[in-house]
């Protein structure tokens, strides 16, 4: 089964912080990008924060300082810890990345999790 699961999400108080994760199946390997993307109603999705497989961090202004991007190899995981967290953040986040898959060739391909809310109250 090739899925992403993220967790973590949930209701905080603004100046809050929330720790998101991302579990890749086992069926996910050689994960080439990565990164998170979110959607706030009525909005476009939007990249949150990214890294390449060099490890080269790219985060959105809106969050640079507060945000963290991070990766567990072993745990084929992805995070991102949420800092001073804003209303302005409330959204759903997406898990993206860019991997290859067992059985199914050498080709990456880009794959995405459901998402989970964040909402931050004021």
């Amino acid at each position: 089964q090739v899925q992403l699961v993220e967790s973590g999400g949930g209701l905080v108080q603004a100046g809050g912080s929330l720790r998101l994760s991302c579990a890749a199946s086992r069926s996910i390997i050689d994960i080439n990008t990565m990164g998170w993307y979110r959607q706030a109603p009525g909005k476009q999705r939007e990249m949150v924060a990214s890294m390449t497989s060099g490890d080269i961090t790219n985060y959105a202004d809106s969050v640079k300082g507060r945000f963290t991007l991070s990766r567990d190899n072993a745990k084929n995981t992805v995070y991102l810890q949420m800092n001073s967290l804003k209303p302005e953040d409330t959204a759903v986040y997406f898990c993206n990345v860019e991997a290859r898959v067992i059985g199914m060739g050498i080709r990456y391909r880009e794959i995405w999790g459901q998402g989970t809310l964040v909402t931050v109250s004021s």
